[in-house]
């Protein structure tokens, strides 16, 4: 007999002990605790985006955040605008006006807001941009290696929502303005 079941007849089903309820009890609140921390954990890893399938606007490997595309590709897309550089997923580019001779000054907290359009390899031109204007720069906070247009580094804006957004366009953030260029390469200064 089961130490901790009451005695029962041939036809009744045996009745559990309040010993025995409480262990099931706490055995049950153990699994759903369990399960709660590996659910946890999954949304923390999906937030992560580690791989090159990434999540969000930025996912897929084309931020500092997430690693470096694989040969980066800059193209044309129009706006409200104009015809603006965007990246491969059609995504906005910036310049920052406080950059000089292709060198990033956008560094530390800046990089959350305006993250580096990041390459591992060469970048290519998509349809309407001039792949000699194309190039990289060394970041010198140990970020990787950016993608230029006519000599300007470029970057995304982390308050676009979705490709094609633009409402980094003329903000005045981090000592200088940002900008969306044109396909020669010159700032789009327009509100």
């Amino acid at each position: 007999m089961n130490p901790t079941s009451e005695p029962t007849l041939a036809h009744e089903k045996p009745t559990v002990s309040v010993f025995g309820r409480r262990r099931r009890r706490r055995r049950a609140v153990r699994l759903g605790w369990a399960v709660a921390g590996l659910a946890a954990l999954a949304l923390v890893a999906a937030a992560c985006g580690g791989g090159s399938s990434g999540g969000g606007l930025y996912g897929g490997g084309s931020t500092a955040s997430s690693g470096p595309a694989m040969g980066a590709v800059v193209g044309l897309r129009g706006s409200s605008l104009g015809r603006i550089l965007v990246d491969g997923q059609g995504r906005t580019l910036y310049l920052f006006e406080a950059d000089k001779a292709g060198k990033s000054n956008c560094q530390g907290t800046c990089t959350s807001a305006w993250p580096p359009y990041l390459s591992s390899g060469t970048p290519r031109a998509g349809t309407g941009v001039a792949g000699a204007l194309l190039g990289t720069s060394t970041r010198s906070d140990g970020d990787g290696t950016q993608v230029t247009y006519h000599g300007h580094p470029l970057y995304y804006y982390a308050g676009d929502g979705e490709a094609g957004d633009t409402a980094g366009q003329g903000l005045d953030q981090f000592g200088a303005r940002w900008f969306v260029l044109a396909a020669n390469g010159n700032k789009i200064d327009t509100p």
